[in-house]
């Protein structure tokens, strides 16, 4: 990418990487045990188009661990095709509401089971990853 004037964002380190794996297998089996579908994302297998809770371990320095919900991939296509054709944010369409009330009540339930586990968690960033919650550490209740 720098030939192109983009420069990549630093690896975290080995060391730092297990750590977030560490984290992100102990907020799989506590969401697990919640009764939730987990599944890991970016270990193949295509987990990625699966719905429930997704847990993904980011590579880069910055990064942490992900936790977002994803619903059913009816759902979740017609909402991106809604996006995708444009629609007047001021009178969304009622499955666009639908698709994003259930995200943002899952991002609530996934923060407050993650806390009620012992999780230091937060809502991320939107601009960058939308409506997941960052797992910063764990601390045994």
């Amino acid at each position: 990418m720098a030939e192109y004037g983009f420069e990549r964002s630093p690896t975290a380190s080995p060391e730092v990487l297990a750590q977030r794996t560490a984290l992100a297998e102990e907020a799989c089996r506590s969401l697990t045990l919640a009764g939730f579908p987990v599944h890991r994302s970016g270990l193949g297998g295509g987990a990625e188009d699966m719905p429930g809770v997704e847990v993904h371990v980011e590579s880069v320095a910055d990064g942490g661990v992900l936790v977002e919900w994803k619903t059913g991939e009816e759902l979740t296509t017609t909402a991106v095709t809604l996006l995708e054709a444009g629609v007047d944010p001021s009178h969304p369409p009622c499955v666009l509401r639908h698709y994003s009330t259930v995200h943002a009540c899952m991002r609530e339930a996934l923060l407050r089971i993650l806390a009620s586990a012992g999780f230091d968690a937060e809502e991320a960033d939107p601009h960058s990853y939308g409506d997941a919650v960052v797992v910063n550490s764990f601390r045994r209740p």
